[in-house]
């Protein structure tokens, strides 16, 4: 019974130490030159409303069916001299997506709190001494934009994205994770590609109790998409209390979860998971990206031992993990930036899904 004890901590502390180095290698990943070009540019394109950001999805996809457009999702969207300003050009023929740009006017007042004394200011007249003076929307008119697929000119900068694992998994893996999932009361499934789940790798449906893992991947890509279905199955279901935080928060723990259980096999997942889980820990508000993976430390690993525990595959002798480089290896930049269709996903789901930016 010791000797047993004795190898379940030697195991957790290896599995500690693996977050520790993933940790490390997103800090260095999310302060990287390329990453933050890929912030600047982004930063640049002003927040779309989410009424706006659906006329620009019904008119992007008409696109896409008339074959003017390459994708059916837009990425990037800005109005045409925007455009000129970041070095691009909106293409000859490509039509631009209407949308509504707020109308607004400056108000002043010497007492803001009584609602009736603002006064709508004239073109160049400046408050009164002792007035103070705000800026309100004081209705709509059509603008256009454009994805940057309608456009040409200087390249996008973008962030290091995650590349599907490739080759064998280890044997069993897969029954292995299958079955922990059915125990769970959840159905496993394969579908013919992406496009079935909404652009994602693998799909967890609470309400259908369904976990769906695209087949047109290798077989190590899959088995560590159905770890990571298993975690968001274990972890953030609508029962659970948690479940309603940042989403980015959840793809952090059930990616980290998918790299501790493919390293206690000696499948080192680093080349998708360290750009997977930087992408997501960057979109949790007022956050450091490295202070969301550490805190997520305990959670993860305690999930990670769990589920190693009921597996009967071979796993590494003394539960060593291989290393993590704390640079990430030569990624190639192929990952779109797109905006994430769940908003629009009725269903209450988790999905593995690339981090997209918002219009």
């Amino acid at each position: 019974m010791a000797a047993t004890e004795e190898a379940r901590a030697a195991r957790e502390a290896k599995l500690d130490a693996l977050h520790e180095r993933l940790t490390g290698a997103v800090g260095s990943l999310v302060s990287g030159e390329d990453w933050k070009r890929a912030l600047t540019f982004a930063a640049r394109f002003r927040s779309r409303s989410f009424n706006n950001s659906l006329l620009v999805l019904v008119q992007h996809q008409a696109n896409f069916e008339a074959g003017r457009v390459p994708e059916p999702m837009p990425s990037f969207v800005a109005g045409y001299r925007r455009w000129q300003t970041l070095g691009r050009q909106v293409a000859k023929g490509q039509p631009g997506y209407q949308i509504f740009a707020p109308v607004t006017g400056r108000f002043a007042t010497a007492n803001p709190q009584d609602p009736s004394s603002w006064r709508r200011l004239g073109r160049g007249e400046t408050p009164k001494p002792g007035e103070i003076a705000r800026t309100r929307m004081i209705g709509a008119r059509p603008a256009y934009v454009w994805d940057v697929s309608q456009t040409t000119g200087d390249p996008i900068p973008q962030q290091p994205g995650p590349v599907l694992l490739t080759g064998q998994a280890p044997a069993g893996l897969w029954n292995g994770l299958a079955g922990l999932i059915e125990a769970e009361g959840f159905t496993v499934m394969t579908v013919t590609d992406a496009g079935v789940i909404g652009g994602a790798n693998g799909l967890t449906d609470y309400q259908a109790r369904t976990v769906a893992v695209r087949a047109d991947m290798d077989d190590a890509a899959r088995v560590k998409t159905l770890a990571h279905e298993l975690a968001h199955v274990r972890l953030h279901g609508p029962e659970n209390p948690e479940a309603s935080r940042h989403r980015g928060i959840g793809e952090v723990e059930a990616e980290s979860v998918a790299l501790m259980i493919g390293a206690a096999h000696g499948m080192d997942t680093s080349i998708y998971t360290i750009p997977y889980v930087a992408g997501w820990a960057s979109t949790v508000k007022d956050r450091d990206p490295v202070e969301v993976v550490k805190t997520t430390a305990e959670k993860v690993r305690n999930t990670a031992v769990a589920i190693l525990e009921r597996l009967d595959t071979a796993q590494v002798g003394d539960g060593t993990p291989p290393e993590i480089t704390r640079t990430t290896p030569d990624i190639a930049r192929t990952t779109r930036v797109g905006i994430d269709p769940e908003p629009l996903t009725r269903r209450p789901v988790a999905a593995e899904t690339p981090v997209g930016r918002g219009l």
